[in-house]
């Protein structure tokens, strides 16, 4: 069946002619916009390609990106790179991004503003590269399909690029998972073949130009959501790095209706259970080692660890395949050497460098809790993170510990794949701490030997 058409007219929104007025006197305007939004899987990529002009008189030091207010909220990363060099000589430039705010935004409009390396100067051009990332944002429509059926969602978004700017051509490329579409709004030009729709060329759009579209297709991967992550580094100075993750699963897919047949799953998976998943990658550090895989019945013995001198991988296989709605709690735990991780600063201080983010592929973490337990004797904690967090400070405390040891607790919503980048926890550590816990065994030993030394010699018969 072919997709069904929907015309759509543009829409703008309250207090967009003001806006759109005031904004023919910016001094930035968009030669070409291009877009390619990817639905391969349920985390939504969208590549932003904009040509930039300076046409005002003074130099510009910044450009904004604008975002609906449903897309906001939905946002897990905006990364921005300028192209520097033509064709084989060209590179790029990282660049950053931040949230910002400005007055009379249209439906509450919300915007990050991309700081380039250089102002632009009047008449100049510039190529920016945009990589910005949506969670949640499929919507599985029916919201709940049986065992044989494929996962049909939703994708709102709008043909033309929200932007303050003035676009003098923009077109917009949607990739789907396979070629059966059921709908998709068209706003001319449109045209679908294949695997792709797109959307344009459009010329000459006014800032804040917005025209809804709706496509609905089947997408039948994973949508592995960790509704909440806790992971904990505990650092010992004795020559190991422990690892403890306590993963909280679900599939956020459309929900399961019916009754599971395994024979009928067992016998073809992929047609009798296609928007399920029962296997998981984790992507874990070289020269790990004792690794466990467990929930709270037990040890999952159907896992598999391959390892060699770059990384190491382990397939987990949960006690059943995942469905819309279903979940599964279980832990994974591994040793690491600290030398690969634990270094010294110039200035004195230890620092452990570790991965921030999931080790699952492909999933969203709703909420991720990452402890870093120091050494007890350990002061002035801090972490560099590259992402903004919610940091504080606990006491935890373990055998043989006398103050207990401080935790460092980084805080994180909404975290997907790209956000597994290495982060630093700096800390001052005297040498001397080393010693208390073997201390004060050697007091235990040595207290009760004396113990029964003295009760050996002491007389506490009632004859003489």
């Amino acid at each position: 069946m072919g997709p069904i058409v929907i015309p759509c007219s543009n829409y703008k929104g309250k207090g967009q002619d003001i806006l759109a007025a005031s904004s023919s006197n910016n001094q930035i305007q968009i030669l070409n916009a291009e877009r390619r939004i990817d639905l391969s899987s349920h985390i939504v990529k969208v590549f932003l390609t904009l040509k930039v002009e300076n046409v005002g008189t003074s130099p510009a030091s910044e450009i904004f990106l604008a975002f609906p207010p449903s897309q906001a909220d939905q946002l897990a990363l905006v990364k921005a790179q300028a192209a520097i060099g033509k064709k084989k000589k060209k590179s790029y430039v990282h660049l950053d991004v931040n949230p910002t705010q400005l007055p009379d935004a249209p439906n509450g409009t919300k915007y990050f503003s991309i700081s380039l390396l250089n102002p632009l100067s009047s008449g100049e051009t510039a190529t920016l590269e945009v990589l910005y990332i949506l969670t949640h944002s499929l919507e599985p429509f029916p919201a709940e399909i049986s065992q044989l059926e494929s996962q049909l969602v939703y994708f709102r978004d709008s043909a033309l690029i929200l932007s303050p700017y003035h676009i003098k051509q923009q077109t917009t490329f949607i990739k789907t998972p396979s070629t059966k579409v059921e709908s998709f709004t068209r706003v001319e030009p449109t045209k679908f073949a294949g695997r792709e729709l797109k959307y344009g060329p459009y010329e000459d759009r006014p800032p804040y130009s917005f025209s809804p579209v709706i496509v609905h297709l089947e997408n039948n991967s994973p949508f592995a959501v960790v509704e909440e992550l806790l992971r904990e580094v505990e650092i010992s100075h004795w020559g190991n790095l422990q690892i403890t993750e306590h993963y909280k699963l679900v599939h956020a897919g459309a929900r399961h209706k019916g009754v599971f047949s395994r024979v009928d799953y067992q016998s073809r998976a992929s047609v009798k259970g296609a928007s399920s998943f029962k296997h998981l990658l984790a992507s874990l550090p070289p020269r790990v080692h004792s690794v466990y895989y467990r929930d709270e019945i037990g040890n999952i013995s159907s896992s598999h660890l391959r390892t060699d001198y770059r990384k190491s991988e382990l397939e987990i296989e949960p006690r059943y395949p995942l469905f819309g709605g279903w979940k599964a709690t279980f832990v994974i735990g591994y040793g690491l050497p600290l030398e690969d991780f634990l270094f010294e600063s110039p200035d004195g201080k230890r620092y452990l460098n570790f991965s921030f983010g999931c080790p699952l592929a492909q999933t969203v973490v709703n909420k991720l809790t990452i402890k870093v337990v120091l050494p007890e004797g350990s002061k002035d904690p801090s972490a560099a993170v590259p992402y903004p967090v919610e940091q504080h400070l606990e006491t935890k405390y373990s055998y043989l510990d006398v103050v207990g040891r401080t935790v460092l607790v980084l805080e994180k919503k909404n975290v997907v794949p790209e956000h597994i980048t290495p982060f630093q926890v700096y800390y001052t550590f005297k040498p001397i701490f080393m010693l208390a816990e073997p201390l004060m065994l050697a007091s235990v030993y040595f207290l009760f030997f004396m113990a029964c030394v003295a009760y050996l010699q002491i007389d506490i018969s009632i004859r003489k």
